[in-house]
């Protein structure tokens, strides 16, 4: 049953504890599901056990396939580690490999495992390389794998996988007498290509570390890609479309970001897309553009492929005299005034930019106006201590490029400014989810539906259709012909083309989006 609307409650799942010293601790899970840690599954999470349960009843000799779509926030890995330690008791599993491409997420699977009671070691790298045994356990030689003690995994990284895929292979070959379970963390990663199987390292290491398992558990909560490729532990079900044949990736469970929502389990989003016009032309001496050689065009109404990616790049410019980027920024800051001073004083807020010299700039942008900031990118050797920095609340604002979508988990997160000319869905909905979690804490003190956080944005179309749709699950269709549609497309559709009249009474104006609907503007223009 959904919770009340209005009522103040927890989330859907417990997070009390059990005194360690009792019988239900010693058990590893009780009658009623309850885990060690005192965790009781959520109901979807229930649901995905009594799936595994269900393929390891029929698993044969190259074992099964199961692929989970849950919205961030669901518990993902939770729920997995769960389910292998339910099954464990049952004697349906004996160990778990956990593979992901992420360190931070890698340190959420050893804290969850932990948490849990269980055994998650690490690679030793160096020990592969030097022919010796893969884990971190004591002694060396291949027998890393056989010590182990059932209950216990491995976390191996998609890189190292594919670096030391033969290694490995050796290191894991007493896999095909086990009970052993293989989970690909953002399994969509795992790309397929029918033409050159090899091409893709990250799954053909996958593949062949995993084909021992009985069972494979594909997570992700965006399961689509950009290239129009099929993933890893995945079942492509054939379907007629307009004629013709093609292929939909159906996971075997999807849990919608609108059902957490319901649950009270994530928060929803309001959307703030900043519109105006973009001028492009000759610059001036004076670094203005001359009147007689602009063009001018509308954000949110440019259809035009190359004319909305020129539109984009120009909007994120902090120095573009639109001054679309200034405004998404400052409306954006302005925002997260307003949560602290309401009733959120630790709330924090993220920027998604383009490169490193552009963070930079919206960092000094931010920094002047009073703030305190955290600049994280890839080639930081610091970025690890800065991201758990800002998750203590060390920073107003956090600036990143690329390490803030997958696997970043910081619940304090309620404003989000997207600065990126990257528009595929995936990347989208990666970043903007960074704003929908909620700790134990401020989940007793909201009420269900939780408090709102906000995505703002330049209204590039790419952009306001993903916001749309954001909280539902829609199909990933494999086109037969990739080069026919864009990528983006392949991902989550599409924005409606528009004429450039529909925004002359707009421009300049924010399109605000609560949740699936249209613009104004689009509406009128659906009704008419």
């Amino acid at each position: 049953m959904a919770p009340l609307q209005g009522t103040v409650a927890a989330p859907s799942f417990d997070l009390g504890r059990r005194a360690p010293g009792t019988a239900a601790a010693a058990s590893g899970l009780d009658a009623g599901g309850i885990a060690s840690g005192g965790l009781k599954p959520r109901q979807w999470q229930r649901q995905m056990i009594d799936l595994m349960r269900r393929r390891l009843e029929r698993a044969g000799a190259q074992g099964e396939d199961v692929l989970v779509h849950a919205g961030p926030g669901a518990g993902k890995t939770l729920g997995a580690l769960l389910g292998f330690q339910r099954l464990l008791a049952e004697g349906l599993l004996s160990h778990f490999l956990v593979f992901c491409h992420r360190q931070s997420i890698a340190s959420q699977w050893r804290s969850s495992a932990a948490r849990l009671g269980l055994e998650l070691r690490d690679l030793d790298l160096e020990a592969i390389a030097a022919g010796g045994d893969a884990s971190s356990s004591e002694g060396s030689g291949g027998g890393g794998w056989s010590r182990m003690v059932p209950g216990q995994g491995l976390l191996i990284s998609y890189q190292s996988a594919a670096r030391h895929r033969l290694r490995l292979e050796r290191e894991l070959a007493g896999l095909q007498a086990g009970k052993v379970l293989a989970i690909a963390d953002e399994v969509h990663h795992l790309g397929l290509d029918p033409d050159d199987p090899e091409a893709t390292a990250w799954s053909h290491a996958f593949g062949c570390l995993s084909r021992g398992c009985v069972l494979r558990l594909g997570l992700s909560g965006t399961p689509f890609r950009a290239d129009n490729l099929g993933f890893s532990a995945s079942r492509r079900i054939s379907r007629r479309q307009e004629g013709v044949i093609v292929e939909e990736i159906a996971p075997d469970l999807s849990v919608e970001p609108r059902q957490l929502i319901d649950q009270g389990d994530v928060r929803p989003l309001e959307f703030r897309f900043q519109d105006g016009w973009v001028d492009h032309g000759l610059a001036s001496a004076d670094g203005s553009l001359a009147a007689g050689e602009l063009e001018r065009s509308p954000l949110s109404a440019e259809h035009r492929e190359t004319w909305r990616a020129r539109n984009l790049r120009r909007a994120i410019r902090l120095g573009d005299p639109s001054s679309i980027a200034l405004r998404v920024l400052l409306l954006a800051r302005l925002k997260l005034e307003t949560l602290r001073a309401a009733d959120h004083p630790e709330a924090g807020g993220l920027v998604i930019a383009r490169d490193i010299a552009h963070a930079r700039g919206l960092t000094g942008l931010l920094e002047e106006q009073g703030d305190q900031v955290l600049l994280v990118h890839s080639q930081d050797p610091e970025a690890a201590q800065r991201l758990a920095a800002f998750r203590a609340g060390g920073a107003d604002w956090l600036v990143s490029i690329d390490m803030c979508a997958e696997g970043f988990d910081a619940p304090r997160v309620r404003v989000v400014a997207y600065l990126t000319t990257v528009v595929t869905r995936s990347r989208f909905v990666q970043a903007i989810t960074r704003a929908v979690r909620i700790d134990g804490q401020r989940a007793e003190q909201e009420t269900i539906p939780r408090h709102p956080s906000y995505v703002y944005a330049p209204a590039d179309p790419l952009l306001v259709s993903y916001a749309r749709t954001w909280a539902v699950a829609e199909p990933y269709l494999i086109q037969p012909k990739p080069g026919l549609e864009e990528p983006a497309a392949a991902a989550g559709g599409r924005a409606p083309g528009l004429p450039l009249e529909a925004l002359h009474d707009e421009a300049g104006e924010v399109i605000r989006l609560r949740g699936p609907q249209l613009p104004g503007f689009l509406q009128a223009r659906q009704r008419a």
